[in-house]
């Protein structure tokens, strides 16, 4: 059986690209389209959803991991 919820978090990823990113920005190339939402993708997934749960952010996690193999 399907949840309802299962779409929920890429729509609300999606959103948030769309309304925090791509709306103030015009695009020359769609290289220059891609490298905004690499960094992007770099800033959503490495600060916002860790900070909002109390964990580490994953670069947080993969300095400590790369500190530990040193």
């Amino acid at each position: 059986m399907r949840n309802c919820w299962d779409n929920s978090p890429t729509e609300r990823f999606f959103r948030s690209l769309k309304y925090e990113q791509l709306t103030y920005e015009k695009f020359r190339t769609k290289e220059a389209a891609k490298l905004s939402i690499i960094d992007y993708l770099a800033f959503y997934n490495g600060i916002t959803r860790a900070l909002k749960i109390n964990l580490p952010t994953p670069l947080e996690c993969e300095q400590e991991f790369y500190k530990k193999t040193a």
